[in-house]
């Protein structure tokens, strides 16, 4: 498994990087790849005809684009770890739901490696701390490769960017981050670099 730490970029930029990537894989010209980065301010949604979770779009004060992952709208900026994943399933048992829960374990770990005890929630993916949303994970496939990945808040600085919508279409949830939970500053630097040693394990789903 490849991993790449991107620094800050924008969500297009970040895309395109993706498809080609995606395109690679499927070509078996490269090898299951992990793109580790901070966004540009923007708010993502799947596609979907229910958009309600943008609550007024055109007052929004980022940019929205839709995206071809699952589920609704989304902030991405500073202050978050964004985790792009492009790994062949087909080798991994073709087993979405297996690989969505694995995700999840796996940021888990993460955050208990910095001492935040998190968890899952009956049928609503990411990851928590109680009733307090850490992180959030939505994919996408093509051919049994997947794209996109999961965003886990990290400082402070990552929440802000939520207030304007209803996050992940879940009303009233609340929004946290690492460091917070921690009791510590954190930078996204130092979780990158510890995610990129738990998520190696992917490969065994």
């Amino acid at each position: 498994m490849h991993f790449r730490h991107l620094d800050r970029i924008s969500w297009q930029a970040a895309y395109d990087l993706q498809e080609q990537l995606l395109a690679q894989r499927l070509a078996g010209e490269i090898p299951d790849t992990v793109l580790l980065l901070e966004h540009e301010p923007v708010f993502t949604i799947g596609r979907t005809q229910d958009k309600t979770s943008l609550r007024t779009a055109e007052t929004l004060p980022h940019p929205v684009i839709e995206t071809n992952r699952g589920g609704q709208a989304t902030y991405h900026g500073p202050g978050q770890l964004v985790g792009y994943l492009i790994l062949d399933l087909n080798v991994l048992g073709r087993d979405l739901h297996a690989y969505l829960r694995r995700l999840e374990d796996l940021l888990i770990e993460l955050c208990t490696s910095f001492g935040v005890q998190a968890g899952s929630r009956d049928g609503l993916t990411g990851v928590w701390v109680a009733e307090r949303k850490l992180a959030s994970i939505g994919v996408g496939v093509r051919r049994w490769i997947t794209m996109h990945g999961f965003a886990l808040n990290v400082t402070r600085e990552s929440l802000t960017g939520f207030d304007p919508i209803v996050p992940c279409g879940i009303p009233n949830v609340t929004m946290t981050c690492l460091e917070a939970e921690a009791g510590r500053p954190l930078t996204v630097a130092e979780v990158a670099s510890e995610a990129q040693a738990i998520l190696a394990s992917l490969d065994r789903l």
